[in-house]
């Protein structure tokens, strides 16, 4: 067994530990280690905005989780995608840049991660961001920060306009920057594309630091445990190539694998359920009850129609468009392809009685058909899609091991709908897409819609088919989540694991509670956050 030591290991090269790898390296005087599971995100089809359903597809780029079977949704197990690649999920999500709404973080301090609160992180997202807007003269940037957040609605297809004229129609906001503070309504999606490409987390953080002598980069690297000496994480064992090595932390190791790869190794480790780790005869170095638990993922609902007007199933349904949007893509970096899927969306209310937005809308210029694989296939002929995601669902799941082999997949149960909150708001997700489906605008461009007919379900209907059809929406969260103490948590407020030196876990499954809409700006923002933290500890 091969040993190295550094000062900071980081495990998992994804949305938290780009930026965790850029910013403790950047002064030079630590030296850092990032290992990572999958390889190279050198790959076209990870660049290319509109490769998302390849990218997902593909299996090597992704974990391939799969959950339990899953009671609230009609006892479906479903494709649970994590990327598997450098830039990790970043590599391979749709690109949509959502911060989250204020509250979001409120409820984090409220539920004792202290300091999270919405007046600071504001402030992180701001130094993280730069945003490239239109404006009458061209384009114009704003913020100086190393994620690149894009204005693509020159871009988009004139049949996106359709969707916010059906806002307007309904008395929903048309709203021009969905990160706005208090942003409520709908209006184009911003998107971490530069240029014409993705620009992943390791695009904004790890390119520029890459190259540091204090960093190394280890690819291909399976972390199969931590290591543990007198109640301390000293370290982590990995396989390379069938290697195995060793390498240790003088200071602190980093787990940013993820909501089911961080608390699937802390429980390979010895730190997790008592009776769980005694189950698969794993020697117990600290019992954390909460490790694993608490999941939380976001659920959407969509409804596709044929269209009377072209969408992206016209100009890429064929064979022949697909090779003239091919080529208009690779000679000037713009066409349908340089355009993230989901287009159009926001925060909406369901009721006018609720105090804050509880519905996330997406409104997709395309309808098709999912491969068992995962793959879209677009549909020949004209379509459209209208999605709704209810904001911040109630139940919460879990991750477990099932064995004491690291290559073994965790059970994964996310107990969807196990509250009566949740049923409501998934009857309450189909009558708000209802009201749009209804609307002059987008019923003067429907042709029919595909089966099933969102307009003949009364609220049973709606009910029983979301349990039938509704999806994630990627979104795993909160299984090593910040609180304050270790019987309902995992973290403190500065993100180490309660009682256990040397390891701190920086990744979405630290959060509190899940964010309102898509989770990748939050994730980079707490790394960003984290980094200043582990900063200030090492002075």
């Amino acid at each position: 067994m091969d040993t190295c030591e550094f000062d900071y290991v980081i495990v998992g090269a994804g949305s938290a530990g780009c930026v965790l790898a850029n910013r403790l390296s950047e002064d030079g005087k630590f030296t850092v280690a990032l290992l990572e599971s999958g390889g190279s995100d050198a790959r076209f089809w990870v660049k290319v905005p509109l490769g998302y359903a390849i990218n997902v597809a593909n299996p090597k780029l992704n974990w391939g989780y799969r959950t339990e079977a899953d009671e609230g949704l009609n006892a479906r197990s479903i494709s649970w995608p994590r990327g598997r690649v450098i830039g990790g999920s970043s590599s391979i999500n749709a690109m949509t840049y959502i911060r989250g709404l204020p509250q979001d973080f409120d409820d984090w301090s409220q539920a004792g991660a202290t300091g999270w609160h919405w007046d600071n992180v504001r402030a992180v997202f701001d130094r993280m961001e730069t945003h490239s807007e239109l404006t009458p003269t061209g384009r114009s940037t704003r913020g100086t920060g190393p994620v690149w957040v894009s204005d693509l609605s020159d871009r988009m297809l004139p049949f996106s306009d359709t969707f916010l004229n059906a806002s307007r129609d309904v008395g929903y906001e048309v709203v021009d920057d969905l990160n706005a503070e208090g942003a409520e309504g709908i209006g184009y999606y911003r998107s971490t594309v530069r240029g014409g490409f993705r620009w992943s987390a390791a695009d904004a953080f790890l390119r520029s630091a890459k190259r540091r002598q204090n960093l190394a980069i280890i690819r291909d690297a399976d972390v199969t445990r931590l290591t543990v000496a007198s109640g301390k994480v000293t370290g982590a064992a990995f396989v390379r190539a069938g290697k195995t090595s060793q390498i240790t932390a003088r200071k602190e190791v980093i787990l940013c694998a993820g909501a089911i790869n961080s608390p699937k190794l802390l429980q390979l480790s010895g730190l997790g359920p008592v009776a769980l780790l005694k189950s698969h005869g794993i020697p117990v170095v600290r019992d954390l009850p909460e490790v694993g638990r608490g999941l939380q993922d976001h659920l959407a609902v969509s409804y596709q129609f044929a269209a009377t007007e072209p969408t992206l199933n016209t100009q890429l349904g064929g064979m022949l468009g697909k090779l003239m949007m091919g080529a208009k893509y690779l000679l000037t970096r713009s066409g349908p392809l340089s355009v993230p899927v989901n287009q159009v969306g926001g925060f909406v209310r369901s009721s006018p009685d609720n105090r804050f937005p509880d519905m996330q809308m997406y409104f997709n210029p395309a309808s098709y058909a999912m491969t068992s694989s995962g793959k879209a296939v677009l549909d020949r002929t004209p379509g459209f899609q209208i999605s709704a995601q209810p904001c911040r669902p109630t139940s919460r799941g879990r991750i477990e091991i099932v064995s004491p082999d690291p290559y073994v997949a965790p059970g994964i149960q996310p107990n969807s709908l196990s509250t009566d909150a949740d049923k409501h708001a998934a009857i309450q997700a189909g009558k708000v897409l209802q009201q749009f489906a209804a609307a002059d605008s987008l019923k003067a461009v429907t042709l029919r819609a595909k089966a099933p007919d969102l307009m003949a379900l009364d609220d049973d209907g709606l009910l029983d088919d979301f349990r039938q059809r509704a999806s994630t929406v990627y979104h795993p969260t909160c299984t090593c989540r910040m609180g304050r103490d270790d019987q309902t948590s995992v973290l403190d407020a500065r993100l180490r694991v309660h009682g256990v030196g040397g390891v701190r876990v920086v990744d979405a499954s630290a959060f509190p509670n899940i964010t309102s809409g898509n989770t990748n700006a939050p994730t980079m923002m707490l790394a960003m956050r984290a980094a200043d933290l582990i900063l200030e500890d090492a002075s």
